[in-house]
C-alpha cells in the first residue's frame, strides 16, 4: 500500500488517498477514475512528497497503527455478531427488507447483505429503517 498526498486543480483541495501500489495510482488516473470528493472534478494530481521512513521516535504512527487495530477489532467483534444473529440476503437486501416490512405476517429474524446508496435511500423514504456499516472483508489484511 502506498499513501499520496493528492491535490484538487479545480477547488484547490489537499487529501490524503491509498493506492495499492504507484502503477494503481497511475493506472486509476490514466482511466480518469480518480476525483475530488469535494468538487467532483478529475483535475486530481499528486503533490510532491517525502518519504515517511517508521522508526522508533515515531510514535504517533505508532499510536495510529494500535488505534486502527482497535477499531478493526471493534468492527470485527460486530460482524462476528451480525453474522450469527442475522439472516445474509447478498444482494437482494433491499427487497428482502420491503418484503419482510410490508408483509407482517412474515415474521423474520433481521438480515444484512449489500445494497447501493439508492436503495438506501429509496428504503429511508418508504419508512423502512436500514443502516450502512462499514465491513471488512476476512481476507484483508
Amino acid at each position: 500500500m502506498i499513501k499520496y498526498k493528492l491535490f484538487c486543480r479545480n477547488c484547490n483541495l489537499k487529501f490524503d488517498s491509498w493506492f495499492a501500489s504507484s502503477n494503481e495510482y497511475e493506472r486509476l488516473k490514466k482511466k480518469k477514475l480518480l476525483s475530488c470528493h469535494k468538487c467532483n472534478s478529475i483535475k486530481v494530481e499528486k503533490t510532491i512528497m517525502a518519504p515517511q521512513l517508521i522508526n522508533k521516535s515515531n510514535a504517533d504512527e505508532k499510536v495510529s497503527i494500535e488505534k486502527y487495530n482497535k477499531v478493526k477489532k471493534t468492527i470485527m467483534g460486530y460482524q462476528k455478531f451480525i453474522k450469527e444473529n442475522f439472516k445474509f440476503v447478498g444482494e437482494n437486501f433491499a427487497y428482502e427488507a420491503r418484503s419482510i416490512h410490508y408483509n407482517s405476517k412474515k415474521k423474520s429474524k433481521g438480515i444484512y447483505g449489500s445494497a447501493s446508496k439508492k436503495d438506501l435511500k429509496e428504503l429511508k423514504e418508504e419508512g423502512i429503517d436500514a443502516q450502512m456499516i462499514p465491513w471488512i472483508d476476512e481476507n484483508e489484511n
